[in-house]
């Protein structure tokens, strides 16, 4: 019995990416402006979190907006905060570092300079080495189920979208679509990274539910051919 319970080596966690953007599909303003979320949309947010083991980020969002990452506006616990961060350039002072919450898993790769990841040792990070100059996220997920996270709520932003979705990591797609147009060459947009050459290569979804309410509207999917 005990032996049909160990995860597969490379079995992962679930992920599902839930983000909030405008109808033009910006996540943030070309300033770094990402408060696009209605008030209830922030609670089923942190509504999703107290379901997850864990929220992943990565470095830029962690850069631009330093969040906390706990569960706010709704009862439950906070899950495990995972930032990927190939170079270790997490601040040691940085709020979920800082604040005492649950556990941070810093992700980085061999590329790391050591003594950065022995300061975020020292504030109170894992530090889990995935590749060799950037973050293997193939072989992270795999790590991280390992720990027993079984379910990752991906929180962007635009460029680690882009990477879980290339590598076939996403599983579902929650998007609320806010009644704003920002625009802006510079602003983030919900997936950015390389981007597919031809439409025929896009990663497909299949809607599974939809509702609106407050002129904004909230969209679930599943991503189809997944691994």
């Amino acid at each position: 019995m005990g032996h049909s319970q160990e995860p597969k080596p490379n079995k992962r966690p679930q992920v599902i990416l839930v983000a909030a953007m405008t109808l033009d599909g910006k996540i943030a303003s070309k300033s770094g402006d990402s408060k696009i979320s209605s008030a209830d949309d922030l609670r089923e947010l942190h509504r999703l979190r107290s379901y997850a083991d864990a929220v992943m980020i990565g470095i830029g969002t962690e850069l631009r907006d330093n969040p906390n990452l706990t569960v706010r506006n709704v009862k439950g616990k906070s899950p495990t905060r995972i930032v990927v961060d190939s170079t270790a350039r997490t601040p040691p002072d940085s709020r979920i570092l800082s604040n005492g919450g649950p556990p941070v898993i810093i992700a980085t790769s061999k590329k790391a300079p050591k003594a950065r990841l022995q300061k975020l040792r020292q504030a109170g990070a894992e530090v889990i080495c995935s590749g060799t100059t950037k973050v293997d996220l193939k072989t992270l997920l795999p790590k991280l189920r390992r720990r027993g996270i079984k379910k990752i709520l991906l929180e962007g932003g635009g460029n680690l979208n882009w990477s879980m979705l290339a590598n076939g990591l996403v599983d579902q797609v929650q998007v609320t679509v806010a009644p704003l147009i920002v625009g802006g060459r510079e602003a983030i947009t919900l997936v950015e990274g390389s981007g597919m050459r031809n439409i025929e290569r896009a990663i497909k979804l299949n809607l599974t539910k939809f509702e609106s309410a407050e002129d904004q509207i909230v969209l679930n999917y599943k991503v189809r051919n997944v691994e």
